[in-house]
């Protein structure tokens, strides 16, 4: 091909980026969200309200059934809202892929695990990005938002997309901006987290940026693809490094008859130098029992080992058994009782306070490992009615949660907290139960002295 050509190709292609950048400027581009779950449909929300047509797409048809019928499946969205959506007429949930190629911008929200092994699963973002492929078109931007490791734009998406004979940064463009989510957190909502954004190339980043910025979101502009995608496990490992150490702190702080908690409330009130981290039952969610794993494992394509990291998800895994064990010698030590055919009330399945999100809960091995050593158990959670289908831990899918009440706790033989929502009734469960074992700091409020004897910490 000629140098002629070069630049013929050259122009067409800026030219696409302009109409496409022109079109975003004035919420004129259809945008399509792959991946409607606690990250995707909130930024359809977004993208809706700034203005634009959006497209959602799902492969799981019961969100798409939901959705259409103006329901919402996740707590904390309101099925009004669900409801403003679809009546606008800019919002169609979809399972339909042909549809993405009317779209300008598609954005990828879709998970991101660890294998059994405990390397990246990558299948979603493939199995995402060929769907993509089969309806790629020129001039279309792809974001992919999904927690990953440095490296997986250029090396998964792009490889895909590129199976069609078209370039990225030329026929198509590539962003990575990563999801910020914290469900249920309304100080902190989509619209007012800011976005972090790369791009494949100058015109990659700056239509990714607009992208948000119209949407009403600011951004921070870094220089690649790459250190985009190595911000999110930057910020998810210093949470996991910081919770591991107050974890190692409680299980000290513990054998020396120290209260951890009023440790780190103390500490807090240096005003520089410290920022509190909570120790807990172990990690949840899908974002800091996980990422730091795939940081792990790209390091060991340069020779390197992050032990510092893999420390830290040592201590973290092993918190679990730490509490039950505590579970356990309260039980022997205060009413020679042993685990094994022990009623136990388990409060709070969901990975973190007030949402209905239970995806990587502690919770989930702990009642594992109970049930293993012969504990008799059930739950309690005003947020998860009923545990739904995961790959986990079969065995406790479909449980539900029983009604909370005087009457429904007798004839259990401990309680124990391990997600701490606000809105359960922490007074009568240590009044109605033997001992109550809290692993959240949960029954602080209460001040009541015989209660408070009924209160073991772990």
């Amino acid at each position: 091909m000629s140098v002629i050509a070069y630049k013929l190709e050259d122009e067409i292609g800026k030219d696409m980026a302009q109409e496409l950048l022109v079109n975003i400027n004035q919420k004129k581009a259809h945008v399509a969200v792959l991946g409607l779950g606690y990250v995707g449909l909130p930024l359809v929300q977004v993208a809706h309200q700034a203005g634009f047509s959006v497209t959602g797409f799902d492969v799981d048809q019961s969100k798409i059934d939901k959705l259409n019928n103006k329901e919402s499946y996740i707590r904390h969205i309101s099925k009004e809202s669900v409801s403003d959506l679809m009546e606008t007429g800019r919002f169609e949930p979809t399972s339909d892929a042909k549809k993405l190629a009317l779209c300008d911008v598609i954005i990828m929200c879709v998970p991101t695990p660890l294998s059994k092994y405990r390397d990246p699963d990558m299948s979603y973002v493939e199995g995402t990005a060929r769907i993509i492929k089969d309806h790629l078109r020129p001039g279309q931007l792809i974001i992919l938002e999904s927690t990953t490791y440095p490296g997986t734009s250029r090396e998964v998406i792009i490889p895909i997309l590129e199976e069609t004979g078209m370039k990225a940064g030329k026929d198509f463009y590539i962003g990575y901006s990563p999801e910020r989510e914290d469900p249920g957190n309304a100080k902190f909502s989509t619209i007012k987290i800011p976005k972090v954004v790369g791009g494949l190339d100058p015109q990659s980043q700056e239509l990714t940026r607009a992208v948000y910025d119209t949407f009403g979101i600011d951004t921070i502009l870094v220089s690649s693809l790459d250190t985009a995608e190595a911000v999110k496990l930057t910020e998810n490992i210093f949470r996991s490094v910081n919770i591991a150490l107050v974890n190692e702190l409680k299980t000290v702080f513990t054998a020396m008859g120290i209260d951890v908690w009023e440790v780190i409330n103390a500490a807090k009130t240096k005003p520089f130098g410290f920022m509190p981290f909570y120790p807990g039952p172990g990690l949840g969610g899908h974002c800091i029992p996980i990422d730091p794993f795939y940081l792990t494992w790209k390091a060991r394509e340069f020779g390197l080992s992050t032990r510092f990291i893999e420390l830290a998800g040592e201590i973290n895994t092993s918190m679990p058994f730490y509490v039950c064990n505590t579970l356990a010698e309260t039980l022997d030590k205060q009413f020679q009782k042993s685990l094994k055919g022990s009623k136990i009330l388990i409060v709070g399945v969901a990975y973190k306070k007030n949402v209905d999100d239970a995806r990587e809960s502690p919770a989930f091995v702990i009642m594992e490992y109970l049930e293993k050593r012969g504990a008799i158990l059930d739950y309690y959670d005003p947020f998860v009615p009923e545990i739904l289908p995961m790959r986990e831990h079969p065995s406790l899918v479909s449980r539900k949660s029983i009604t909370l009440s005087k009457e429904a706790l007798k004839g259990y033989d401990a309680a124990f907290v391990i997600t701490d929502h606000d809105d359960v009734d922490y007074s009568m469960i240590v009044e109605s139960t033997p001992v109550t074992v809290d692993t959240r700091n949960a029954t602080a409020s209460i001040t009541n002295a015989s209660l408070r004897n009924k209160i073991v910490k772990a």
